[in-house]
């Protein structure tokens, strides 16, 4: 199994980017997928998760209300679609397959993609 993610960049405080999360394999509509980040010199935290049908989903206390997860099981692919960015956004961000655990610690997900840089200026 293989995550690629991309569509990180630099926005200004207010803005919006949707990062894509694509995944070899034939299963990926199996599994649960998630999003992390990790901003600079902290730990790599729980951003938002989606069930394998796209029907629920969890979010972060610090992104609910602006941040919005779905997949697309027919191209193998997970977004995130974030507005309302902040500056305290900034991370590069992971999106993982879940295995078997919390869906809120990273330790529950067993493939990940190598992360996109987000910078949100002030």
């Amino acid at each position: 199994v293989q995550l690629q993610a991309f569509g990180g960049g630099l926005v200004q405080a207010g803005g919006s980017l949707r990062l894509s999360c694509a995944a070899s394999g034939r299963t990926f509509s199996n599994y649960n997928m998630g999003w992390f980040r990790q901003a600079p010199g902290k730990e790599r935290e729980f951003v938002a998760n989606i069930r394998w049908s796209g029907a629920i989903t969890y979010y972060a206390d610090s992104v609910k209300g602006r941040f919005t997860i779905s997949r697309d099981n027919a191209k193998n692919t997970v977004y995130l679609q974030m507005n309302n960015l902040k500056p305290e956004d900034t991370a590069v961000y992971y999106c993982a397959r879940q295995g078997t655990g919390s869906l809120y610690t990273e330790h529950a997900y067993d493939y990940w993609g190598q992360g996109t840089l987000v910078t949100v200026s002030s």
